[in-house]
């Protein structure tokens, strides 16, 4: 088990951080966290904790468990609005994980992108750690799309 857990605030419902394990749940809970999402495949490492064992700890300490795994580099717009859906069901404060929080904070800005500024979303994930130029064209299809559709 990690001794501390990289915790990455977004907003104030959303926050993302790296794999936790079944150590960092009561943690999780103790700082007023409601949801877990996992949005890292089982068995992407060998050593890393299996979903269904986060989710019976996280069921333990009164939380909500969302497992939606993401395949790491391969992040689709799909798999964004699914996280917005999710998102939008969860009881919040919420924290996102995968393997170094990258995936979750890039779910977030594709789904982000529908209603904010793509600039302002690119500097604040700079801000915080995470390089997503390679999502920027990404983030800008989705902007123009919505823009179109009067959303």
């Amino acid at each position: 088990m990690r001794c501390n857990m990289e915790i990455k605030r977004i907003s104030r419902f959303l926050s993302v951080s790296p794999q936790i394990d079944t150590g960092h749940v009561r943690q999780i809970a103790a700082q007023g966290f409601r949801t877990i999402i996992n949005n890292r495949p089982d068995k992407e490492k060998v050593d890393q904790p299996l979903a269904s064992d986060l989710a019976v700890e996280a069921v333990s300490h009164g939380m909500n468990f969302v497992n939606q795994p993401v395949i790491s580099g391969n992040v689709t717009i799909g798999d964004s609005e699914r996280f917005a859906v999710e998102l939008h069901r969860a009881e919040g404060p919420v924290l996102a994980f995968c393997r170094s929080g990258t995936r979750c904070t890039i779910l977030w800005a594709l789904s982000e992108a529908r209603h904010r500024e793509v600039e302002v979303i690119m500097r604040f994930a700079d801000s915080i750690g995470y390089d997503l130029k390679k999502y920027r064209q990404h983030m800008e299809q989705i902007a123009a799309f919505h823009k179109l559709a009067g959303n």
